[in-house]
């Protein structure tokens, strides 16, 4: 019983529940502050000031120790430092606070007063602030102002409708599986990642929060590249550095223009980032107002274009699109004063200004030049023409269908001067680069610290924002197809309305509003990318998961995490170095797919698995709807871009398997442990229907170790040769005994499994381990022998190590636990396995590239002999080792048949061994076998006259109860206590009669006379027939086999009388005598090789 020192202190009336448990002092997740002043720690579980670490109670509140001591607690009194009381747990947990988010506490400690302490503010935020607008600004971004228009162009209203129904509904189920996740329990920093992670394991966790990071840095890199298209092509063209060199090169040198200022601009955001992130989270207001206002200039201009349509007309040679900003006039001749005059476009198809002597292109001199309305407006019925789709190859001219043009081929000289697609389109190519737009539905759940009430908001405002971004989308589609010629949707880069953006061109007072709203908003969004996503990298760090990134656990002293910054960066700049915002879109599409893939699963699994903890808040999930995200998110994958699919999906399974092969040591109560769980519960209901068939029979093992007094394996080559016999296939449990009290041991036992699981990993040993504690070694045996494994999966061979020095030693209990466990397996009708001279076995780092395993096959116990070599050249130590078999023949046996025979059998079992009979004769009782008969029973007959006196017997049994006082460990093979010695006196009182005077004396002078009968000793008949035997055997065995890598042999099964036992041990030695390594076998009563298939 733990021993408290009471300390009085000044008892303080507590004002409420909150001060009387302390928990003012108390953080919950051990970051809190210190106790009041003044007051030490001054009560202790052991005696000596030393307070076990608890995972409820500080030191600091060890100073109310007083308050424990209350009348109507007084049972609970001694546990209440590892269970408080239910007031200060419920104080406590409402005090729990999760402000590890975003970049708050990193403004707070760049602040000037960063060095005061400051208390934590409690959440303040509510679903508008802190999850809907968030998710508005993170889901909008530089698709829907660039590559939208151009979408509804090139697939149709009705394809462009599908696709954004396809992804929405994707991201919708995604986001209802979420809700669920998130309302079942706090979800601290990391979002997506944290949640996959703690309800899918470690394995998967990492590998989706690295994809999930790779997917934010690429979107990073799109909305880089977004902004500089937009700062290029609309704000500042004539910045640029590369010009073509002739009107053909025009995208090569664009592609190199935005490498550089892509390049320039990272560098730039990286340094603000760098710098301080409460930059970037003060202008977040500004550049989430830019997007709502160029969306409302949008709606303006639809309705504007009902009544008044915006004026950018297009010009068209025959149906073929001029790219306008090549020449002023929309026609072949001007009238310039008093003449006509060729124009600009006249000069730029025809070779000389001279009407009549000019070499015109043959489509320009045979097509008329005609001017159309780029934009007609609402009510002009064009959504008519732009339902269907209009797919075009890459350099295919644009044209408008119903415009009559002569079909002839220009000159390839000419083909500038058209507007032409720059990439091949198609419906999956489209549906890769719209999905970005409906990302970033995790923003809410990324902030669920700041919220007032996250299990609330986090559901109703990712959700909100989801159907308000969607309605947007699926009413800009509409409004894209019904107020804009077709052409001009198809014409990606605006050059058929003087190099303008195209949604600008509808937006209303001006289309400046949208190009500049535009572009702050996609520096904005890459600004928030570059800095959610090093910040996802540092909590995957600090998880220690994955070894090789621990590196970007560390950061600046505040926390920033400066060495993720930096990899953010250059993996950002790989995308940048692509310089084509439609072949980066499909990129982190992937990565983003493949996270909320797994979120789905992660849903889907708890839901099914019923965990006693799944409890979301969230009511409005289902396992199918979760499936049904989970689909979506594959099939959008696999449309969207195969090649990319494939890619992503092997770089999640190479960080799976990498995990899942250095061991992440983390336990999360995931759902894949509770899907184990489940499967391993099926599995062995479905074993425990029989026995296994012969043919699946294999050896599962129990391996018997013996620990020394510092709780260490004594003999680890037990745990070798299991290693090399099973190979990491079917069963295997360690089992020790610990002999004493369970409730004294308690902590022995954990310190010798964990020692045991030490030498398991680095043997090699796949399996289990189990210790139990018990008063008698050979009781714990026995136990162990009856209760391992479970159900189907139990064992059903024994390792048990041979008790060295058992001649040597005076206790016999040493030889007797080896017999009793050897009648124990018998009785169990278990295989048993005894290695001799293990020390000599080989390690696994050892190999033998020639030797032979001998097995003599003396009597047929069910094929174990033959099984076991077979299994151990699957091992790469025994691998080169030949088999040979030896059998024995008796005089009236048939030698030269039982060969053959014996070699058919083999051949039948599918074994490659040689095979030989070995011919014993009968031959006399030599002297040698008699005399070690002889020596066998005189020191057995001694050993029973060796009786102690009454006073040495006593103050044997004074040494024992000493020697039970310090740390009693169990040697596997010798019972540390005498049967009649359970019930030891604290003090031995000595009354001398006059009768055991006489006795006494009586003993003394019969000591001679017991020596004579020693001499004189006759060796038992049937004594001398076993010594005998063994001695034959181990003369032939010895002869043939000396030079064997390894001998298997039969084991001789024990005496049936219990009186015979130690001469059993005496037989066992003289057979495996000058033998390096021998394998002791003793079958199960079964067979376990058979020679059908």
């Amino acid at each position: 019983m733990p021993h408290f020192t009471v300390v009085p202190v000044e008892d303080n009336p507590p004002s409420n529940y909150d001060s009387l448990e302390g928990i003012n002092w108390v953080d919950y997740r051990d970051t809190g502050q210190g106790g009041y002043p003044g007051h030490g720690d001054t009560v202790s579980s052991d005696g000596h000031g030393n307070k076990e670490d608890s995972p409820f109670l500080s030191r600091a509140e060890s100073s109310k120790r007083n308050d424990y001591y209350d009348k109507n607690l007084a049972l609970f009194e001694e546990e209440l430092d590892i269970r408080p009381k239910v007031s200060s747990f419920l104080s406590r947990l409402v005090n729990y606070t999760n402000i590890t988010q975003g970049a708050k506490e990193h403004e707070e400690a760049e602040s000037a007063d960063a060095s005061k302490r400051k208390l934590p503010k409690s959440p303040n935020m509510g679903t508008m602030m802190g999850v809907y607008l968030p998710c508005l600004q993170n889901i909008f971004g530089v698709i829907l102002f660039l590559r939208l228009t151009w979408i509804v162009g090139t697939a149709g209203v009705v394809q462009s409708f599908l696709i954004v129904l396809m992804c929405c509904s994707c991201t919708m189920l995604t986001a209802i599986s979420m809700s669920a996740i998130a309302t079942n329990g706090v979800v601290p920093a990391g979002g997506a990642y944290f949640m996959i992670s703690r309800s899918l394991g470690p394995e998967f966790g990492g590998a989706v929060g690295l994809c999930f990071y790779l997917g934010t840095t690429f979107a990073a890199a799109m909305y880089i590249l977004g902004a500089i298209e937009i700062f290029l092509k609309y704000l500042v063209p004539q910045a640029a550095i590369f010009h073509p060199a002739d009107i053909h090169a025009g995208s090569s040198a664009m592609l190199n223009n935005m490498r550089v200022y892509g390049t320039i601009c990272l560098s730039l955001m990286a340094v603000v980032v760098f710098v301080g992130v409460k930059y970037v989270n003060k202008f977040a207001s500004l550049f989430l107002a830019c997007v709502i206002i160029s969306i409302v200039s949008i709606y303006a201009g639809a309705v504007k274009s009902i009544f008044h349509p915006p004026d950018f007309p297009i010009c068209m040679l025959g149906n073929r699109t001029l790219a306008r900003d090549l020449f002023d006039v929309c026609g072949k001749m001007e009238v310039n004063g008093n003449e006509t005059v060729p124009t600009k476009l006249w000069r730029n198809f025809c070779t000389s200004e001279n009407v009549s002597s000019a070499h015109c292109d043959e489509y320009f001199a045979q097509n008329n030049v005609t001017e159309i309305q780029g934009i007609p407006g609402l009510a002009s019925g064009i959504i008519r023409e732009n339902m269907w789709s209009d797919y075009m190859e890459k350099g295919q001219i644009l044209e408008k269908p119903n415009l009559k043009s002569v079909d002839v081929h220009g000159s390839m000289e000419s083909f500038g001067f058209y507007v032409s697609a720059d990439i091949a389109t198609s419906f999956t190519l489209l549906v890769g680069i719209f999905f970005p737009s409906a990302t970033g539905i995790m923003a809410g759940s990324n902030r669920s610290g700041d919220l007032r009430d996250a299990q609330k908001s986090i559901p109703v405002g990712t959700i909100l924002a989801i159907t308000t971004t969607s309605l947007v989308y699926f009413s800009s589609v509409v409004l894209f197809g019904a107020c804009i010629e077709g052409v001009v949707l198809r014409d990606k880069f605006g050059d058929a309305v003087s190099k303008n953006l195209v949604v600008g061109t509808l937006s209303w007072p001006s289309p400046w509003v949208i190009v500049i709203g535009s572009f702050f908003s996609t520096v904005g969004a890459g600004l928030q990318s570059l800095t959610g996503a090093p910040r996802l990298l540092q909590a995957i760090a600090k998880d220690n998961i994955i070894p090789f990134l621990r590196v970007f656990g560390h950061g600046k002293a505040n926390g920033e995490p400066t060495w993720a910054l930096l990899l953010t960066g250059l993996i950002a700049e790989l995308g940048i170095l692509i310089a084509s915002l439609d072949m980066v879109a499909p990129i982190l599409s992937m990565f983003f797919l493949m996270c909320y893939l797994f979120v789905n699963l992660a849903c889907a699994v708890q839901t099914l698995l019923r965990t006693p903890n799944w409890r979301p808040r969230f009511k409005y999930y289902h396992w199918a709807l979760s499936f049904l995200g989970m689909s979506m998110c594959l099939a959008l994958m696999f449309i969207s871009s195969w090649y990319y699919a494939i890619v992503a999906m092997g770089i999640a399974g190479m960080i799976y398997k990498y995990i899942e092969y250095q061991g992440a040591e983390k336990e999360w109560g995931d759902g894949i442990r509770g899907l184990s769980l489940s499967a391993a519960r099926y599995a062995l209901l479905r074993l425990e229907a029989g026995p296994p068939h012969t043919k699946n029979w294999r050896p599962q093992l129990l391996v018997l170790l013996k620990l020394d007094e510092d709780l260490h394996v004594k003999y680890p080559r037990m745990l070798t040769f299991a290693s090399q016999l099973k190979a990491g296939k079917g069963l295997t449990i360690v089992g020790s005994v610990i002999q004493g009290n369970f409730l004294d041991s308690y902590g022995e036992t954990q310190a010798s499994e964990q020692a045991i699981k030490n030498m398991m990993e680095i043997e090699r040993v796949k399996g289990f381990c189990q210790v139990v504690v018990a008063s008698k070694v050979r009781e714990g045996i026995s136990h162990l022998i009856q209760s391992c494994g479970l159900g189907g999966m139990k064992h059903n061979t024994v390792v048990l190590g041979w008790p060295y020095g058992w001649r040597q030693s005076e206790d016999p209990r040493a030889w007797k636990t080896f017999i009793n466990t050897v009648r124990c397996t018998t009785a169990a009708h278990l295989a048993l396995m005894v290695p001799k001279n293990v020390s000599f076995y080989p390690s696994n780092h050892e190999r033998f590239t020639d030797g032979h395993i001998d097995v003599w096959w003396i009597v047929h116990d069910g094929g174990m002999l033959m099984l076991l070599p077979f299994l151990l050249k699957q091992h790469k130590v025994w691998r080169k080792c030949k088999m040979r078999i030896f059998t024995v023949a008796q005089m009236d046996d048939n030698s030269i048949q039982m060969k053959k025979d014996l070699a058919t059998f083999l051949y039948q079992l599918r074994l490659e061994a040689e095979v030989e009979v070995v011919e014993m004769h009968d031959s006399d009782i030599s002297a040698y076998t008699y005399e070690r008969t002889l020596m066998m029973e005189q020191r057995s007959q001694m050993l029973r006259q060796m009786r102690l006196s009454s006073a040495e017997r006593n103050r044997e049994a004074q040494l024992v109860k000493d020697r039970h006082s310090l740390v009693r460990m169990g040697s596997l093979y010798s019972d540390e206590e005498e049967e009649s010695l359970d019930v030891v006196p604290e003090k031995i009182q000595m009354t001398w009669t006059k009768d055991k005077m006489d006795a006494e004396r009586r003993n003394r002078n019969n000591a001679p006379e017991n020596f004579r009968e020693l001499i004189s000793i006759k060796p038992d008949q049937s004594n001398v027939r076993r010594m005998h035997t063994a001695v034959k055997l181990n003369e032939v065995i010895v002869n043939r086999s000396h030079d064997a890598r390894l001998v298997l042999l039969n084991m001789p099964g024990p005496p049936r009388n219990a009186e015979g036992d130690e001469n059993y041990m005496e037989f066992l030695e003289v057979l495996t005598e000058g033998l390096e390594r021998v394998l002791l076998v003793r079958g199960g009563g079964r067979e376990v090789i058979t020679i059908y298939s």
